[in-house]
């Protein structure tokens, strides 16, 4: 993982400058009111990433008893808590990527943008209630209003951080500081952070009138920055128009332009901290669940604490698979990122698809930890655990697709087409889309062993990864000779057609 930017001594500078340069930078922020937004960026980071993944915790406690048809329930109750839970999550992500395009506008901060900044934390750590009452109730329209207002306050406070950091342009960037057009920068970005709080305004009027289009608009916040970019371009290329209002010199972190970059370094700490928490998580359900009752000890099991704990075997089994999953992913995000030297809109938009699903993996370990009740959901809990798994390594692979596709740019030359890593990484982010795959299609064939496979799946995974740097250059070995070979016989036969008579050549 990249470190955070630190100042850059200049040429011909060795340790010591660079030394007395971070103590005039240190003194610089002990004896004035502004400071570096390291510290803040890193606590908002950590928090948003906390609140986005919480938002699960509704969807993973749904209880469903063993003798209770699992495609029943996902009808009745997850299938809406789902649908709730996705939207919500990426509408806390949106707030993120606000916050991060926010934060490359505004480098400096003082004692007010702290405040003002701990407020909008406040306000996002309230989203998980709002959204429990949502995914409860979804047909209360308190739930929804309640949920939209948040949104609305979020960015208030966001656009009053913007009219602060212009009212103070030493805060600013230096791009901004030196331009004559600040007040087109900050239209420019006030129109952009407040499209979302619009939305969220009719949603939460339109609740208490019909809640299906407060849902639509709500979803709208998510969709319309990239929806109106394709409105943009189909009416470029159809009418061959430019639109007026888009000036030359609008700026490049504040767009909606998917090759718009992002901050590498938040990008992977709001990662890491989705990771991190859905990992911790885990052992919260096992703390809470699996710890057998002092009375039940002694009456049932004659004071063996062990033998108690036996009756929890398929648990712990369920749950060091599910941290496996999620440690590996994320060890497949993290070599991702490390050749990954510029981060895209795009790229980051993948990635927070990719962490949706991430945070839907204890959903998966709450099924399979079922398996120790006999319950009929053997094979959907199974399925249920293989299409989460999919579908957050398939849009891992996604981001390597699109940064390939502008690979000078956005990747390490070692990655890219032709790099001595690129047919390495290939494999890595290949492995756990093609292993889910392959296992939801084989419980589909073979129902009887479809616990045995999933297991399977989760032990043989580890083996894999340690074993495919061998499996690749073997591969490569073996094609580069089939190569040479062919190429061989194709030199062989040129020579024989040239030491031919024309005569014989016709013939």
């Amino acid at each position: 993982m990249s470190a955070p930017r630190a100042a850059t001594p200049g040429p011909g500078s060795g340790a010591v400058p660079g030394e007395a340069l971070h103590g005039r930078a240190l003194e610089l922020e002990l004896g004035s009111s502004t400071q570096t937004s390291h510290r803040l960026l890193a606590y908002s980071d950590a928090l948003l990433s906390i609140i986005a993944t919480v938002m699960i915790l509704p969807v993973a406690h749904t209880k469903i008893h063993p003798d209770q048809k699992l495609g029943e329930s996902v009808q009745q109750l997850l299938l809406t808590k789902i649908a709730v839970y996705l939207m919500t999550f990426l509408i806390v992500t949106v707030a993120w990527a606000a916050h991060v395009r926010l934060f490359q506008v505004i480098e400096l901060i003082d004692d007010v943008l702290a405040l003002l900044n701990l407020a909008c934390m406040m306000i996002i750590t309230f989203l998980p209630y709002t959204f429990s009452l949502m995914a409860s109730f979804p047909g209360v329209p308190f739930g929804i209003f309640l949920f939209s207002v948040c949104a609305v306050v979020i960015g208030l406070i966001q656009a009053v951080i913007v009219l602060y950091g212009f009212y103070h342009p030493h805060l600013l960037n230096q791009q901004i500081q030196v331009s004559e057009n600040q007040n087109f920068y900050k239209r420019h970005i006030l129109k952009i952070i407040l499209r979302g709080p619009i939305l969220c305004f009719l949603a939460a009027i339109f609740s208490f009138v019909f809640i299906p289009l407060s849902y639509v608009l709500l979803g709208l916040v998510i969709v319309f920055p990239h929806l109106s970019r394709f409105i943009t371009w189909c009416k470029t290329k159809i009418l061959g128009q430019r639109n007026e209002e888009e000036e030359p010199h609008s700026l490049e972190t504040f767009s909606f332009y998917l090759s718009e970059p992002l901050s590498k370094e938040r990008v992977e700490a709001f990662s890491d901290g989705v990771y991190a928490i859905v990992a911790t998580l885990l052992i919260l359900d096992i703390c809470e669940d699996n710890v057998p009752d002092p009375r039940e000890v002694r009456g049932k099991f004659h004071g063996s604490l062990l033998e108690a704990l036996s009756e929890y075997g398929p648990n712990y089994l369920a749950y060091f698979g599910s941290f496996v999953t999620i440690g590996l992913l994320w060890f497949v995000h993290h070599s991702l990122f490390l050749y990954v030297t510029k981060a895209t809109r795009l790229m980051g938009l993948l990635n927070i698809l990719s962490l949706a699903f991430i945070g839907g993996l204890p959903l998966a370990y709450q099924l399979t930890s079922e398996f120790a009740e006999k319950s009929h959901n053997e094979i959907e809990a199974i399925q249920v655990s293989c299409v989460i798994t999919f579908f957050a390594s398939i849009f891992q692979f996604a981001i390597w697709t699109t940064a390939l596709l502008h690979e000078r740019e956005t990747l390490h030359p070692f990655a890219r087409y032709g790099g001595k890593e690129h047919a390495f990484m290939f494999a890595k982010l290949a492995l756990y889309p093609c292993v889910s795959l392959g296992a939801f299609f084989l419980t589909c064939l073979l129902s009887e062993f479809s616990t045995e496979i999933f297991h399977l799946m989760q032990i043989v995974i580890p083996f894999a990864f340690l074993a495919l740097r061998i499996f690749v250059r073997i591969s490569l070995t073996l094609i580069k000779s089939v190569m040479s070979l062919s190429r061989r016989k194709v030199v062989l036969l040129e020579e024989e057609e040239a030491c031919l008579s024309p005569t014989d050549t016709l013939s």
